[in-house]
């Protein structure tokens, strides 16, 4: 199971970290610097706002669906027409939920409204996406799913180059609405290829409506879907806040945006990992396997990853979001570095925040597969009172800093709150010795940043020369050992 992991996690991370950076960094940055950070932040707040009713398109059908195929695979053709039925219905409901909550909150008119219907739109389609993906993952075809992960992007990179860069679009015409428009269009063609793969797999189809199926489903899967609710409050909730709780039509959630889109970058692969590692903690629990070294070894990946990842953009915020925003038209010099500074003071605090919610992609997704959902929902729990009490009070004062130090505070609690359950519950074997180990390679990677960016050189050159250094640190701190990846990485037969 561990040499499963280290290959297809490679190769995951491969095609990862070829699209993803490109769409943050390239396609979703030109569209902030065309539209504004006012009219973009309105676009994250409704974003967000969409995201925080997910759960009624799953209802933890995803993660229980996963796990049920990855357990035995003819749950696939057994649940996979009721499951199907269920997600159209789901979505109905869903549709009628942000539009009754929009109107409410004052989404009802205007540019607002066509933000809330497309936003809608695409979180059912990337719902069906997901579980049509949750039964790839639960027969172990990594592959395929990892080539699915990068599909959607891939064509939205290509729509939105021919928009953004062609010529062929104007560009004092372009408006966000385009810009979700060619990821409806992404996720329909995605979701089309992802039902050919699925179906090929499904011995008997059979669409007819079986209520007591649904019922069954849904006292199963809403622990599930409880958890993914209360995650998706206490995580994304910040820029909606922002745009509530100030009155500056959205300019203080686009200065989040802002700093957060590497974060997003980042979180994006370090979800995979979580896709990836549950139906594999799954199939370990139930055939009593070793547990440690599973549980070690993507733990370490985490840190060496997200580590590195953390402690460079600290030392670097300030040159890397000079090179991510360029100055607006008329803009002073000294506005321009004003702005930037805003950027940079709330970078590093969500930088952080990445960090620890990448450790819960291991040890809660551990506690996912082990069924233990009552204590992962308690956590979640305080997590969503600590995040709303801290921004009520932060929020008005230290505007997008506050929500960013509120985002680092509820993140380290629950991952620390996570790992302390999954030692409890499981027995892992994670001892002094293992954290100080981590610790070293920490202080390593800090070490080696710190004095790089000493050195009188562009800091572009620097940074290069330290993420080198910083990735091989990985090996000489025995964090992770090259010998063994590359063994487990080459193909030995059968027991592959």
């Amino acid at each position: 199971m561990q040499n499963r992991f280290i290959k297809n996690i490679i190769f995951l991370l491969f095609l990862n970290l070829l699209v993803k950076p490109f769409w943050i960094l390239g396609i979703d940055r030109e569209v902030q610097n065309l539209i504004g950070d006012a009219s973009y932040g309105t676009y994250q707040a409704l974003l967000n706002f969409s995201y925080l009713f997910y759960i009624l398109l799953d209802l933890g059908i995803t993660n229980f669906n996963s796990r049920a195929v990855a357990q035995d695979p003819k749950n696939l053709s057994k649940h996979f027409g009721g499951l199907t039925e269920i997600k159209l219905l789901l979505g109905l409901l869903y549709a009628v939920v942000i539009f009754i909550v929009g109107y409410l909150l004052g989404y009802c008119e205007g540019l607002k409204f066509k933000l809330l219907c497309w936003c809608g739109l695409n979180q059912i389609l990337l719902s069906f996406i997901l579980y049509l993906r949750s039964n790839i993952q639960g027969l172990l075809l990594f592959k395929q799913d990892s080539i699915l992960s990068v599909f959607d992007r891939v064509l939205a990179i290509v729509i939105m180059s021919l928009v953004l860069w062609s010529g062929w679009f104007p560009k004092e015409k372009f408006n966000v609405i385009w810009f979700l428009q060619a990821q409806t269009l992404a996720y329909v063609c995605t979701i089309v290829f992802a039902l050919t793969i699925v179906l090929r797999h499904v011995e008997k189809l059979s669409f007819k409506i079986n209520f007591q199926f649904f019922k069954e489903i849904l006292r199963q899967s809403l622990p599930f879907a409880l958890l993914v609710l209360l995650m998706s409050v206490y995580s994304r909730i910040e820029p909606v806040l922002l745009e509530r709780l100030l009155d500056d039509q959205g300019t203080q959630a686009g200065v989040y945006s802002r700093a957060y889109r590497l974060f997003d970058a980042g979180n994006n692969i370090s979800n995979l990992f979580a896709i990836m590692l549950l139906p594999m903690f799954a199939a370990t629990l139930k055939n009593k396997l070793e547990l440690n070294n599973l549980v070690k070894t993507s733990f370490n990946v985490i840190v060496a990853m997200a580590g590195i990842v953390l402690i460079m953009c600290v030392f670097y915020r300030q040159e890397i979001m000079l090179m991510m925003y360029s100055p607006e038209e008329a803009e002073t010099e000294a506005a321009y570095l004003i702005r930037i500074g805003q950027y940079a003071n709330v970078f590093p605090l969500l930088m952080g925040s990445f960090f620890c919610l990448s450790t819960t992609y291991v040890f809660g997704t551990l506690l996912t597969a082990n069924g233990s959902l009552k204590q992962l929902n308690l956590v979640a729990a305080a997590g969503v009172v600590i995040n709303i009490l801290l921004n009520l009070i932060v929020i008005p004062r230290f505007k997008a800093v506050g929500a960013a130090c509120t985002s680092l505070s509820v993140q380290a609690v629950t991952a620390f709150m996570q790992y302390l359950l999954a030692k409890r519950i499981l027995k892992l074997e994670i001892h002094g010795r293992y954290w100080i180990h981590v610790v070293v390679f920490l202080a390593t990677v800090a070490l080696v940043t710190f004095l790089v960016k000493q050195l009188n050189i562009n800091w572009m050159m620097g940074f290069v020369i330290a993420f080198a250094v910083n990735c091989a640190a990985i090996f000489l701190t025995r964090l992770l050992s090259l010998k063994e990846i590359i063994a487990l990485a080459l193909p030995k037969g059968k027991n592959d």
